[in-house]
């Protein structure tokens, strides 16, 4: 099952990259997003994929019975979805607001603050 998910991590994050390439603001935050899922389930992977042997400490035991999934990456990606989520909202509001100042998402033409016909540098000294 390890290497199906491997595959599938690999398959996120080509995506992420081909989406945060692009020049459109939209599809880069969506890219940010699948890569944040991406890295999420590398974490869950490393983790080691078990049902058998649940990551609980049996009472008569000191440690983890052996072949028992790790928990630290299961809390690890609990907490970088809330932070994902809400830095997907922050990048959502941003985006939006961008787009109702300058009135696009193509981030060639959100040059706002540089001049319209820039001067030319000095041809000698």
């Amino acid at each position: 099952m390890e290497p199906v998910f491997a595959i599938l991590v690999g398959l996120f994050f080509s995506a992420a990259i081909y989406l945060m390439l692009s020049k459109f603001s939209i599809r880069i935050m969506l890219g940010i997003a699948v890569l944040g899922n991406g890295v999420n389930l590398l974490l869950f992977t490393a983790g080691r994929l078990t049902r058998e042997v649940p990551p609980i400490i049996p009472g008569t035991l000191d440690s983890l019975p052996a072949g028992a999934a790790n928990p630290l990456p299961q809390a690890l990606i609990l907490t970088a979805i809330v932070i994902s989520f809400s830095f997907l909202a922050f990048l959502l509001v941003l985006t939006y607001r961008a787009y109702q100042d300058v009135g696009t998402d193509n981030t060639d033409e959100m040059r706002v603050a540089e001049p319209v016909n820039p001067p030319l540098p000095p041809m000698g000294y």
